[in-house]
């Protein structure tokens, strides 16, 4: 239940007048609950305490109703008096509150369209997964996140953490805008050798590289933490890399970093106009350029993966935030490619990265990506992906690159379905007692009896459409392995709001909004088509 307003908390340091004006706030609470209404628009909102930084970010105060409410974390301000300023006198400003919840607990990850096994933080929008590292038993998401609405702007980095790749914990905010702009994406790395210099007494500094954002240019920074990334320090020698005068380019962004082995050095991929730069470093401040390769946008990324699990036979994959991809050869400071450009991938997906400083014992490639899905009616918009792990396997067409959903999704699933052989009557029937699920895992083989089309459909919206005359699913490219099959295989994780395919043991993949037209459950269609197996699995909530 929301508090009364102004509930035993503001101190008003004088009216608001139409053009505006401050009053105080003695923080006693955790945090400061603010009303939003989209039919009002953005003001800067600053503030002002003793001992810290001024604080400033654009939001929607409503004049009336709110459409929701979102909070910021005042922790680092208990006891303080801290001045709000705001340049328009709005009724939503006399309804801003303290408390130690957020407005809506009671409610929170319950929400009718709260996907129940795809991570979304509480409050506002996200993009871009950034910084994604494991560190002593946790896996850090640090993500584009705008706090204050569920649209794009004031970007920070958001942050959660989870030990198994399934359920999570968004912590406090991890990055904020600052003079030199505001937190665009990055990437995060374990300097356990210090050659930084930020590491004390012995603990290996956790340092975040990424792209500060401002109208005339996009630089390179550096933060660092002691703390397991709960507190960031920014390195006082900020920006570290300011290439547009080099590129005559305000787009210069998204820096990947990893330790290259062989030659000790830090490798910095950096998105710079027409596609990816490589740069190297001894101590992750001082950066050479060493190359540049074009035909990609946003977001680099470059890994090594052994085919077909050979350790002797490893290629590098390099691709950008569509999900386009390269395989070739590194050296340290050039990438040469020898095949592509290719894609594994279409849909949802935006802007994927991979988890670095996983344990060699472990040994896979996790990628988690981007979600461009919204949520109708929530606070909140965006998600990410179900982490994936990526391969690379020769097939008829050469070296390609795979992705299968890691292995940890099986812990929260529970088969309640098997059969074989079903005719699409059959199949239609075993699928009835699941009509009114709104999460499932459902792995099926078709086989096509015509050279038509065939598919998978539900609540009145087509899942999977494989056109096998044209060799389309859903619209894109696909040749399966026997390019003269007449089967094709599915796997398929429905959420509240969207879907996500693995096709033929992940071959290709896609992503989709769900938007349900009706009430109708599940229905195998197309001529004469035969499940040869069919699976189904109910999955428990990632929330607790």
């Amino acid at each position: 239940m929301l508090k009364p307003i102004l509930a035993f908390s503001l101190v008003l340091a004088g009216a608001l007048s139409a053009s505006g004006g401050d009053f105080e706030v003695k923080i006693r609470d955790r945090y400061l609950n603010f009303p939003v209404s989209h039919r009002d628009g953005r003001c800067r909102m600053t503030l002002s305490a003793p001992g810290h930084e001024d604080y400033s970010f654009d939001i929607r105060i409503a004049s009336d109703e709110p459409d929701y409410w979102v909070f910021l974390d005042m922790s680092g301000y208990k006891g303080k008096t801290v001045t709000v300023s705001y340049p328009e006198d709005r009724a939503g400003l006399a309804s801003i509150y303290q408390d130690d919840e957020i407005a809506g607990t009671d409610s929170l990850y319950r929400e009718y369209n709260r996907p129940q096994i795809h991570y979304t933080q509480k409050r506002g929008w996200n993009n871009d997964p950034n910084g994604l590292v494991f560190y002593e038993g946790e896996y850090h998401l640090f993500y584009q996140h705008n706090p204050f609405e569920r649209e794009w702007g004031n970007m920070h980095w958001g942050h959660a953490v989870s030990r198994d790749l399934v359920h999570w914990e968004e912590l406090p905010l991890a990055m904020f805008p600052d003079e030199d702009g505001t937190a665009f994406s990055g990437s995060a790395v374990i300097d356990y050798g210090n050659t930084s210099g930020f590491g004390k007494d012995g603990t290996p500094p956790m340092v975040a590289i990424y792209t500060a954002d401002s109208p005339d240019r996009q630089v390179q920074c550096l933060a660092y933490s002691l703390d397991k990334g709960r507190t960031w320090t920014k390195y006082d020698g900020n920006p570290v890399i300011d290439s547009k005068e080099k590129w005559n380019s305000h787009d210069t962004r998204d820096p990947k970093v990893f330790r290259y082995a062989p030659t000790g050095k830090w490798i910095m991929v950096l998105n710079e106009r027409d596609g990816h730069s490589i740069y190297s470093s001894g101590n992750l401040k001082d950066w050479t350029f060493e190359s540049h390769v074009t035909g990609f946008w946003e977001c680099p990324e470059l890994i090594p993966l052994p085919v077909d699990g050979n350790p002797d036979n490893v290629k590098w994959v390099m691709y950008g935030a569509s999900g386009t991809y390269m395989i070739g050869d590194f050296d340290g400071k050039a990438f040469t490619p020898e095949h592509g450009k290719y894609y594994y991938t279409s849909g949802t997906l935006y802007a994927a990265q991979t988890i670095g400083n996983i344990p060699e014992s472990d040994g896979r490639r996790i990628q988690i990506a981007w979600g461009r899905v919204s949520h109708p009616g929530m606070p909140f918009n965006g998600t990410f992906l179900i982490p994936t792990e990526l391969s690379l396997r020769t097939g008829k067409d050469g070296i390609r690159l795979y992705s299968k959903p890691v292995k940890e999704f099986e812990s929260i699933q529970a088969k309640v379905y098997e059969g074989k052989d079903l005719t699409q009557r059959q199949a239609d029937e075993a699928m009835k007692p699941y009509a009114g699920a709104d999460v499932l895992r459902v792995k099926a083989t078709i086989s096509l009896s015509h050279a038509t089309s065939a598919g998978l459909s539900f609540r009145g919206q087509n899942l999977l459409d494989y056109d096998m005359n044209g060799t389309r699913i859903n619209g894109m490219f696909y040749s399966p392995e026997d390019m003269t099959s007449m089967e094709l295989s599915f796997d398929m994780y429905i959420d509240r709001t969207l879907v996500e395919a693995f096709i033929d043991g992940g071959a290709y993949s896609y992503s989709m909004e769900f938007r349900p037209s009706n009430d109708s459950g599940f229905s195998f269609w197309g001529n004469n088509v035969t499940v040869k197996s069919l699976e189904v699995y109910t999955l428990e909530s990632i929330w607790e």
